[in-house]
């Protein structure tokens, strides 16, 4: 066998070898989050003819990523198997492809480099015998938050298997001839970015311009720009038309335009801390920039480049991909970071991390000779030196519970969610809908329901045994008046009672009353919305005096919350997501998007009077 082929053998192993490592440790820790749920509802709601909507009646967008939302949709309607099972099927499928498809993509770029060869150059090996061994996919497959998301429920799974191919893709594109229709493919995948994640613009938007603006005739780079834009663009039209905002409303709820730098810092340091995490980092991007430089001795560079047709050239180089997935990791590690992060241990820093480590997935080990000398003897003792201690590092993180004291709520907010609903569920794997009956309240909103057939506002009382209920006024039509049910934990509560059940939240994720309030400053992140139900009651028009109303609620608020969501704007947006949909919303909602996804209202009734300048409607107590 040669030494190529030996290579190659080698490199096949590692491939399996960690792809299964990853399969594995996604299935030993596998569940499927409340937020994984949410995304059920909508898909139920699909299957069902109501549209892609949370609540039947609403256009409300509840789940970040489009195109999970449809692939689980289509998965389930193909399979017609238990959501559930459908949506750990595919995530392990996606998770276990990215990192294969990763190491590939690596793979393709060492062996470009170590032949010698940027694109439209021949090189030679020069008889060096290269082993290529996973290292940076080892890293990311150690790190407790990558298994627990490769399933979960969320788009993670999508998100990095999306990375993955792109990369792979480009490298392609960079170090061989590519077709018109490998081209297109590429400007295609990319244009996809925002629809798996609106992050992923960064990533996928570099990536065109670099395709763009490389040597090509016009022609091509309008086909490029075409293909790439058509998804996209129509998407975005259509989900303005149809949900009243250029952005899904998850965004509006949690206020992604913000800045919370300290809190994503404390993030930041909640993954890196517990795991050691910058130390392979750290190892590995000196490995990388050896290789760079090594594989830079063995060929030939020309002049640095001082024409805009040289720069061009050189942005359709194995150089010019790993600076993009580079520029492209660091800018995605920042957005997180300046967001605040995630109230969920690494979530959304996963990303970032799996794109840094996209060059370094592999590395190369180039075998001493007899003839070697003293420089390429150190550089391969370096090299096996990294690879070892990353080995090393990656059986001890692999093997620590995760997040210390994950499964409590700190100050920063921030817990290991699958330890926490493990622990308060009592199941260690909770998948299905009902392992969440077990979690505190679930149940009795369930029996609440069903002793309650003239319907009303559910509302989680103090004690974990029982709900509040707001009757709906006389007289109650036949079949009654239907549940609303307004608590925190939509997926949980959603994916256990009927699509005839409304489900709200205080946060806002389904009811855009509370995602179009102010965002508190000093809130939990990820949870720094919070109407008061006293919105709900008036929404609802429901019997607003006491005794029908809780205790702890106040007539006159709930009075003059009534008065305030007469406000016109308030009204408007409201007919955005609640009107019939006829050919003039849908226009009104394309031009008046923006302004809806801005607008913010005062909470508290008294002072939103004021805001929208109404006159206060006269309340108990006033003279």
């Amino acid at each position: 066998m040669t030494g190529r082929r030996v290579s190659a053998s080698i490199f096949g192993v590692g491939v399996v070898v960690s792809a299964l490592l990853f399969l594995y440790g996604a299935w030993e820790r596998r569940w499927i989050a409340d937020d994984g749920l949410i995304v059920l509802r909508t898909v139920r709601n699909l299957l069902a003819g109501n549209g892609p909507v949370f609540n039947a009646g609403e256009r409300v967008e509840t789940n970040t990523s489009t195109i999970w939302t449809y692939l689980v949709y289509a998965g389930s309607w193909l399979s017609e198997a238990r959501l559930e099972y459908v949506v750990l099927t595919i995530a392990l499928v996606l998770s276990t492809a990215a990192v294969a498809i990763a190491m590939f993509g690596t793979y393709a770029l060492l062996e470009a480099r170590e032949r010698g060869t940027e694109f439209g150059r021949n090189g030679a090996r020069a008889g060096r015998a290269v082993i290529y061994l996973p290292a940076g996919v080892l890293v990311y497959i150690a790190v407790p938050p990558a298994r627990d998301f490769a399933t979960s429920g969320l788009e993670t799974c999508l998100v990095i298997f999306w990375i993955a191919a792109l990369w792979l893709l480009m490298v392609r594109w960079a170090t061989r001839k590519v077709r018109t229709p490998e081209l297109l493919l590429l400007a295609f995948w990319g244009g996809l970015g925002p629809l798996v994640r609106p992050e992923l613009v960064i990533i996928g938007g570099l990536a065109l311009v670099m395709i763009f603006l490389a040597p090509q005739t016009w022609p091509s780079r309008i086909a490029v720009f075409a293909v790439a834009g058509a998804t996209p663009v129509l998407y975005q039209i259509w989900r303005m038309g149809y949900y009243g905002l250029p952005y899904p409303n998850t965004a509006v709820s949690k206020d992604a335009g913000g800045a919370k730098w300290s809190q994503g810092l404390n993030y930041l340091w909640n993954l890196l801390g517990p795991y050691m995490l910058w130390l392979p980092l750290v190892l590995l991007l000196i490995a990388g920039i050896a290789t760079s430089l090594r594989s830079t001795a063995h060929r030939t560079t020309g002049p640095v480049p001082r024409t805009a047709g040289e720069l061009q050239r050189r942005l359709r180089t194995p150089s010019a991909v790993v600076v993009f997935v580079f520029v492209s990791g660091i800018l995605s590690l920042l957005y997180a970071v300046r967001v605040g992060g995630d109230f969920m241990h690494g979530r959304t820093l996963l990303p970032a991390l799996f794109t840094l480590l996209l060059p370094v997935a592999v590395i190369p080990l180039t075998i001493p000779s007899k003839n070697s000398d003293m420089r390429q003897i150190v550089g391969f003792a370096v090299g096996a030196f990294v690879w070892i201690v990353t080995v090393i590092w990656a059986f001890f993180a692999a093997n620590t519970t995760g997040m210390p004291e994950g499964s409590i709520v700190g100050k920063t907010g921030i817990v290991d969610e699958r330890a926490f609903y493990a622990l308060n569920t009592g199941h260690a794997h909770p998948i299905l809908a009902s392992d969440y009956l077990d979690y505190p309240r679930i149940r009795p909103m369930v029996e609440t329901i069903d002793n309650t057939p003239d319907g009303g506002l559910l509302l989680p009382s103090a004690q974990f045994t029982y709900w509040d209920v707001v009757p709906p006024p006389l007289p109650i039509p036949p079949g009654g008046a239907g549940h609303t049910v307004f608590f925190l934990n939509l997926g949980m509560t959603s994916m256990n009672v009927g699509l005839d059940v409304r489900v709200i939240d205080q946060m806002g994720l389904a009811y855009p009353l509370a995602s179009h309030t102010e965002r508190l400053e000093n809130g939990r992140i990820g949870h720094d919305k919070n109407l008061y139900p006293d919105w709900v009651v008036a929404d609802l028009g429901l019997v607003g005096v006491h005794p029908y109303l809780p205790w702890y609620m106040d007539e006159d608020w709930v009075t003059e919350a009534r008065a305030a969501l007469a406000c016109p704007d308030t009204q408007e947006l409201i007919a955005s997501y609640r009107a019939p949909l006829t050919k003039e919303l849908f226009v009104r909602n394309v031009k008046r998007s923006l302004f809806y996804a801005g607008y913010r209202f005062d909470r508290v009734p008294e002072y939103e009077l004021q805001r929208c300048g109404l006159e206060p409607p006269i309340v108990e107590g006033d003279n």
